[in-house]
This record gives structure tokens, C-alpha cells and sequence, in this order.
């Protein structure tokens, strides 16, 4: 895995999907309140800068939920391949995938309430600020472990679907494009030798001809 590509690939991402999420966030705490008025009333009183609170915080959630997801779903692939000694099937890669994504949900879930509080934060707050190392000490002082780990059975839940979903069905599209590929013929291909013979009986065919 190209790790330099691979994290650029998520900042880049999160430069998209926080400012929805931040919108989204608000909406869910004020379900009286239209989105555009909620992305409006952000604007004009955060300014941009408000659209991406959080954005730290989604990144350092994302990164180590990455690096701990896939090499998992491709350890777990193995060792199955390995027991069962041949390839694993496209549902049998979706069910390592639901587990991968289980454990990495699981395991960063202090980081995604680190991250809720900092987007729902009152602005101008100390927590507000974007500080993670603050926010988890926050959460620890007033709430303790079972704080940090706050909705963790529905995201492991909802993630483990996910996994499920998406890396069954991209694996189920690699294996169809895997396939694709070994059935096209492709220019060039054939026996070694099977141009040269072809050449040569032309060559000869032309020669009959001339002869006559």
C-alpha cells in the first residue's frame, strides 16, 4: 500500500465530506432547523472556518481507522485462504471485510467522540478549538472510559455493514474483472511460434503461385 498516496488521498477527502458533516451534525441536535439555514447561520457566524471545525479531528479518526481496517480484511483473507487451502470467495471476503471494519470502528472510537464534540461545541469554547488531546481529556475527566467509547456498539454496527457491503462487492468486481481480462483475447496472443508458421505458409502458398 502506498501510504504517502493513501493519506493524501483521505485529507483530500475529508476537505469534502466535514463540512457536510458538520451540517449534518447540527441538523440531528436542532431538528427544527432547515439544513441551508443551518449552513447559512455556520457561515455567518463561524465563517468558513466553521464548516471545518472538526477537520483535524476527521483526519487523525481516519487515518488509524485505515491502517488498521485493510491490512486486517487482507490478514483475515489469508489466514482463510490458508485453513481452507485455496482462494477465499467473494462472500467469505465480505464477512472478513464486516469484521475489519468492526474491530477498526471499535478500536477508534475515543477518536470519533473527540470528533462530535468538537463540531458540536458551543463556538468560541475551549473544546470548539479543534483540540483532540483536550477534547478525550474532557470526555475522560467528566465521563471516564464509558464516555470515550459513547455509541460504540452502533458504530461497530453500522460499519460492520458497511465492510460487509463494500469490500464483498469490490471484491466480487475485482473477480469479475480479473476474469474479463483472463477471457479476452488479446493481440499478440497464441502458441510460441504460431506467426512465424503462419508467415512461412504464406510465403510458400505465393511461391506454388508463381511456380504455376
Amino acid at each position: 500500500m502506498d501510504r504517502p498516496g493513501f493519506t493524501a488521498s483521505l485529507v483530500v477527502a475529508c476537505l469534502i465530506r466535514v463540512p457536510s458533516e458538520v451540517v449534518k451534525q447540527r441538523a440531528q441536535v436542532s431538528a427544527s432547523s432547515r439544513t441551508f439555514q443551518i449552513f447559512s447561520n455556520i457561515l455567518y457566524t463561524e465563517g468558513i472556518q466553521g464548516l471545518y471545525r472538526g477537520y483535524k479531528s476527521t483526519v487523525l479518526r481516519e487515518i488509524p481507522f485505515s491502517l488498521v481496517q485493510f491490512p486486517l480484511w487482507e490478514s483475515l483473507k489469508a489466514l482463510w485462504s490458508w485453513r481452507q487451502d485455496r482462494v477465499v470467495d467473494c462472500w467469505q471476503s465480505a464477512v472478513c471485510g464486516a469484521f475489519a471494519g468492526g474491530f477498526a470502528a471499535a478500536v477508534t472510537t475515543p477518536l470519533d467522540v473527540a470528533k462530535t464534540r468538537i463540531m458540536l461545541a458551543k463556538a468560541g469554547s475551549s473544546t470548539a478549538s479543534g483540540n483532540v488531546l483536550s477534547a478525550l481529556h474532557g470526555v475522560w475527566r467528566t465521563q471516564g472510559l464509558s464516555g470515550l467509547f459513547a455509541g460504540v456498539f452502533p458504530r461497530v454496527a453500522a460499519i460492520s455493514l458497511g465492510g460487509f457491503i463494500f469490500l464483498g462487492a469490490y471484491e466480487r468486481a475485482r473477480s469479475l474483472l480479473l476474469q474479463l481480462g483472463r477471457e479476452r483475447p488479446r493481440v499478440g496472443d497464441g502458441a510460441p511460434g504460431t506467426a512465424l508458421k503462419t508467415g512461412g505458409a504464406v510465403q510458400a502458398a505465393a511461391r506454388r503461385e508463381q511456380g504455376s
